[in-house]
């Protein structure tokens, strides 16, 4: 995701961005940057009035200010410190503030010029030092107090501020001012929407998004029971072979290109990825949200990952092919963990679709009986006999070959048919 400010401020974001920046990081360091660059020049220009009206002493304390600010850029571009930087400008903000505040004679001569202290505040809230923005409210909020307390001694050495000049620089600083914290409040509102959308995106990419929500919502353990339930697993044949005949970075493209295909396909039917191992694909339908029609929809995502695989992928000359098994039942779902989630299924009935990929036929669909009973009417299946399945036993197994509106696939593959 591109900010606008980011394409607004190209230059600098290549002169301010580390490689481990994301974009709320730049966003960030553009804000700071940039905001205490227009302080720098409204700082300026203070220090030319100062300087017209014969207030030597606000004009050299502006220069000084400036001069340190200047040397804080220097340090920023050399370190790239970020939190420092921050500290840095709030700290020599807060100096300026009560040296002018006292130089110009209190509150009134001075146009309030110590309300610019909130701005130090703001910095440390924009780089996300919430502690440090507590520490410059608590002393915006003490010096503020002294301030009040101390005014008739500060003002009886006003060094003649002209009323006129006064008048302005309260215009200036409120103004201003003010019009820079609700700036700076708008852009920090735009990076907590920034931030709470990635976070959305990056949950809703490992959670269902039912599930996300009540997790959202502060529900902490998540667990569900499911009376009918459907599970897939899509697993490469021979995949120890081809990865060692092969590069990693092949291997990276190929199950991200190949995964890829069956997200796209899985969202297209309504299923929930459950995950990946290594070369494995794990899908359930029927969860979070339960639906009497789960078994059909997994029958179908199974058939077009079948006929997307058919179409021929290789890697290293080598074709690839996938055993596919499904079967039905009870299971349980939860979220697993408090770092790194995720959500997960689990049960005898999720072993069993194990099972029927494990023991079914490359480039086939196996099912179990118990999935073959719920879609019999909607898609043509056959028989695959009694099969011997590891910590199962006999198992009565069918291969799924096509809908029931599909014509016939004259390439039967009678041969594996009661091969068990």
């Amino acid at each position: 995701m591109r900010a606008k400010a980011i394409h607004l401020a190209r230059p600098l974001v290549t002169a301010i961005r580390l490689p481990s920046d994301s974009t709320i990081d730049v966003l960030k360091k553009l804000v700071l940057l940039l905001g205490n660059l227009g302080g720098f020049f409204f700082s300026f220009v203070l220090a030319l009035l100062y300087f017209y009206h014969d207030l030597t002493i606000p004009a050299m304390i502006a220069g000084i200010y400036l001069v340190a600010v200047a040397l804080v850029y220097v340090y920023y571009f050399r370190t790239k410190q970020l939190n420092r930087t921050a500290f840095l400008f709030s700290f020599l903000l807060f100096l300026e503030l009560v040296s002018q505040h006292i130089a110009l004679g209190g509150f009134k001569s001075s146009g309030v010029v110590f309300i610019w202290v909130a701005a130090s505040a703001i910095m440390a809230i924009i780089t996300g030092q919430s502690r440090l923005a507590v520490f410059w409210i608590i002393l915006f909020l003490v010096a503020t107090g002294i301030f009040i307390f101390a005014e008739p001694f500060i003002a009886a050495s006003n060094p003649m501020v002209p009323e006129s000049f006064s008048n302005l620089l309260f215009a200036m600083n409120f103004g201003f001012g003010l019009t820079y914290m609700i700036l700076n409040l708008f852009y920090f509102m735009y990076l907590l929407e920034i931030a709470r959308k990635q976070a959305d995106d990056l949950l809703l990419n490992i959670l269902p998004a039912s599930v996300a929500t009540r997790l959202k919502e502060g529900e902490r353990t998540i667990a569900d029971s499911f009376k009918y339930a459907s599970i897939m697993f899509v697993d490469i044949v021979n995949f120890t072979p081809i990865s060692a005949a092969s590069t990693a970075k092949e291997m990276v493209m190929l199950l991200s290109e190949l995964f890829s295909k069956f997200d796209e396909l899985v969202e297209e039917h309504n299923a929930e990825k459950i995950e990946t191992i290594g070369d494995s694909y794990m899908v359930a339908a029927g969860l979070p949200v339960p639906r009497s029609d789960h078994a059909e929809i997994i029958a179908s995502l199974a058939l077009d990952i079948q006929a997307y695989l058919a179409k021929g992928i290789s890697i290293s000359g080598k074709a690839i092919n996938c055993r596919i098994g499904i079967n039905s039942g009870p299971l349980m779902a939860g979220v697993i963990g408090h770092k790194r989630i995720s959500y997960n299924v689990w049960g005898d009935t999720v072993n069993t679709a194990s099972r029927m990929e494990s023991h079914g036929i490359p480039g086939q669909i196996q099912i179990s009986d118990t999935t073959y009973e719920l879609i019999r009417n909607n898609f043509i299946c056959e028989p695959r006999g009694i099969i011997n399945v590891k910590g199962k036993g006999s198992m009565k197994t069918y291969l799924l070959m096509r809908r029931v509106s599909e014509p016939a696939n004259d390439g039967f593959i009678g041969e594996y048919i009661n091969d068990g």
